[in-house]
């Protein structure tokens, strides 16, 4: 099975997310309608309700609440994206120009606050508060790594300690809250809860990482934003890390001079990709992440076989193969 076949045999229930999804933001304030359709419009693979379907199918829950969580939890990862892209002044998201180069700012920023309000109003009706609770403390926590990240960058002294720490909360734990809410609305042992949080945590982390270096080895029509965007950004990710460690005291010389310049030509980037490749310090981060993902993987263990086990298998499979 693959990420495709996955999608295909749960369509049904990602076509009433999405459903979910437009019923959010079409009744509103006709700009809410207007950005919240250009946004969810763009793309995306809705991995992270998919992950709420199947651990609440592998948990034992078929009811129609999947559908409100899954949409909630898309709903808490587009208002952080419309956020990101203000704070990190993006020039793509999926491929289109981010909402806040359409409708400015302040539009950007307060239609990204209506839907971290919508997706608690929508999660609250689900009268489950373990699962508020769960997506409260997400929501709050990737503030807080994001605010971690900003204030270390264009810091080339940056630990993989500090990087392992911003990615698991700005990205791994919304994944982990949507299998571990997955759990909960399933009823399932707190053995089997403990095991798809972690599971959910741990493809978060390996899917930041991947995502990590497609922006430094990804063909940009197909990645959906400008190579070398995160360096663009100031942002030290895990594959110039392990480039940084690694490189002659020359070459780091240089590689923090561009950093500091803020201003990455493309004769800069090639010289950055160059040595990355030189130092093998991609392969180390795609060896990072397919440990992790095995770590993912092994948490599945204690549960049998099923159709949802197999579609987190494969879609652990997927991140690590994903060309975007």
């Amino acid at each position: 099975m693959d990420f495709e076949e996955v999608c295909e045999y749960y369509k049904k229930d990602l076509l009433l997310t999405e459903e979910k999804i437009r019923e959010s933001y079409q009744k509103v304030a006709p700009l809410i309608s207007e950005v919240g359709g250009y946004t969810f419009s763009s793309g995306g693979k809705r991995i992270r309700p998919l992950l709420a379907i199947l651990s609440s199918r592998l948990s034992g829950y078929n009811g129609e609440k999947t559908s409100i969580l899954a949409c909630s939890i898309e709903s808490i990862h587009t208002a952080s994206l419309l956020h990101d892209d203000v704070v990190d002044g993006a020039e793509l998201r999926r491929g289109k120009p981010p909402a806040y180069s359409i409708w400015g700012n302040h539009v950007a920023v307060l239609v990204g606050d209506f839907f971290y309000s919508n997706a608690l109003r929508l999660a609250n009706s689900l009268k489950n508060q373990r699962i508020m609770d769960v997506l409260s403390s997400a929501t709050a926590r990737m503030a807080e790594r994001e605010l971690m990240q900003l204030s270390l960058t264009g810091n080339p002294d940056i630990t993989e300690d500090e990087y392992m720490e911003i990615i698991t909360g700005k990205t791994a734990v919304l994944m982990s809250a949507a299998t571990l809410s997955g759990a909960i609305l399933g009823g399932i042992a707190k053995e089997g809860e403990e095991a798809l949080k972690n599971f959910g945590l741990k493809l978060g982390m390996a899917f930041q990482i991947t995502d990590d270096i497609l922006d430094y080895t990804a063909d940009e029509e197909t990645f959906g934003k400008g190579l070398g965007k995160d360096l663009r950004e100031g942002k030290i990710t895990l594959p110039l890390i392990y480039l940084l460690k690694d490189a002659k005291s020359s070459e780091v010389e240089e590689i923090k001079t561009i950093i500091s310049n803020n201003n990455l030509s493309y004769s800069a980037l090639r010289y950055i990709i160059n040595l990355l490749n030189r130092y093998g310090a991609i392969e180390q981060s795609r060896k990072k992440a397919s440990r992790i993902i095995d770590e993912a993987k092994s948490e599945l263990s204690i549960f049998g076989d099923s159709m949802e086990k197999r579609a987190l298998l494969a879609l652990s499979d997927h991140v690590l193969k994903r060309k975007k």
